[in-house]
């Protein structure tokens, strides 16, 4: 079948008019419509300011057991590690020598109680012949010198009757107060206490209570004194002071004490005072030597506007946040910040409370650019990624 050429380009022309009408409505710019973001208002509620510090654990008490009689250890009555009692034996050295000498001095204290008592007899007959004057004066001085001489012979058994119950008892290597005792340093058999320097036999270390010690700059020192000026605290009052801590792997600070001890001086080295807290430590979920957060109120809590922490970004010129203006444009607002509360943020300077922060979608949101705001109540905003 054959078509004539001019009934072809009848038929083409209309076809290509619409495409190229297709063409032009397909190129056409349309403008996107602005991006969605989640906006709050900084939530205003009392909160309490804290100084935040680095502190370590430290032992209320720890000491060296050592020998104080030199013999040969004939048991230890204890396994390495083990938390024992005040007053729990622990070593027991060769006691029988000491012993023997406790019963000697105690025979030696008999005989001078029994020269004493025979001493004392012959002054009092003496004193009774001079006052009849059938008895001279050399006699009485000589009576009384020995009764004199044997009071001081009996003291003097006494006291050696001391020491030697002294020694004896020293056999006996006690736990001095509550904690763990460490590895022993001696073997049973061994020898030991027989030279200059006294034999360690192990150590115990006390940890219910426990210390945490830490310094406070000067510059938070005088902001101390000045509340404590301001609320008229006396001595008293400061070792009330609570002190929160928490260990580098915990969330928080779920240990509670007090304040025990600040040093009369500043360190002019270090420009810092010394300072020191006391844990109960009951769970014994510390232990010495630990690296430690610390915090501790710096007055009465106060009224403040926070936000969470993901509406909060950095950059050179320090932290800020994205606000949704009241004709929803972007813009960047610097801020203040202060200390956590946990999943928000104090903002000391820079938002007013009906402020709309953006603390979703910040990624699409470009300062002087508009948004669509979505109001959400800032607490129900996400946390940070961790």
């Amino acid at each position: 079948m054959w078509f004539r050429p001019e009934r072809i380009l009848s038929v083409a022309a209309p076809v290509a008019a619409l495409l190229v009408s297709a063409c032009g409505d397909r190129n056409a710019y349309v403008a996107p419509p602005p991006p969605k973001v989640t906006v709050a208002n900084p939530v205003k509620q009392p909160v309490t300011r804290y100084f935040e510090i680095t502190g370590n654990t430290a032992a209320v008490n720890s000491a060296d057991l050592v020998a104080r009689v030199a013999g040969f250890i004939q048991e230890i009555k204890y396994r390495d590690g083990d938390r024992v009692k005040k007053g729990t034996l622990l070593f027991t050295i060769e006691p029988e020598p000491y012993r023997v000498k406790v019963d000697q001095a105690k025979a030696a204290e008999t005989g001078a109680e029994a020269t004493l008592k025979q001493a004392q007899a012959a002054y009092e007959r003496q004193a009774d012949l001079v006052a009849r004057g059938t008895s001279t004066q050399a006699n009485y001085d000589q009576a009384l010198a020995s009764r004199d001489s044997g009071k001081s012979t009996l003291d003097q058994a006494h006291i050696n009757t001391q020491l030697a119950q002294i020694n004896y008892d020293y056999t006996q290597v006690a736990a001095p107060f509550d904690g763990y005792v460490t590895a022993r340093q001696v073997s049973v058999g061994q020898y030991v206490g027989g030279t200059g320097t006294p034999t360690v036999l192990a150590s115990i270390v006390q940890d219910e209570p426990i210390y945490v010690t830490f310094d406070v700059s000067e510059q938070d020192v005088l902001r101390i004194r000045a509340e404590i000026a301001r609320r008229g605290l006396t001595e008293k009052d400061l070792d009330k002071i609570p002190v929160e801590v928490g260990l580098q792997s915990e969330t928080g600070y779920p240990h509670k004490g007090t304040l025990d001890y600040r040093s009369p001086t500043v360190n002019q080295s270090t420009g810092t005072l010394a300072a020191r807290a006391i844990l109960p430590n009951t769970d014994r979920a510390l232990l010495p030597g630990y690296f430690v957060r610390v915090r501790i109120p710096r007055g009465e809590p106060q009224t403040a506007l926070l936000v969470p922490e993901v509406a909060i970004s950095s950059d050179q010129g320090g932290p800020y946040v994205l606000v949704a203006s009241k004709d929803d444009v972007v813009e960047q607002r610097k801020i203040e910040v202060g200390a956590v509360v946990d999943t928000m943020r104090i903002v000391e300077k820079g938002l007013a409370e009906d402020d709309r922060v953006l603390v979703s979608g910040l990624l699409r949101a470009i300062p002087g650019e508009k948004v669509t705001p979505q109001t959400q109540s800032a607490a129900a905003a996400p946390a940070p990624a961790r």
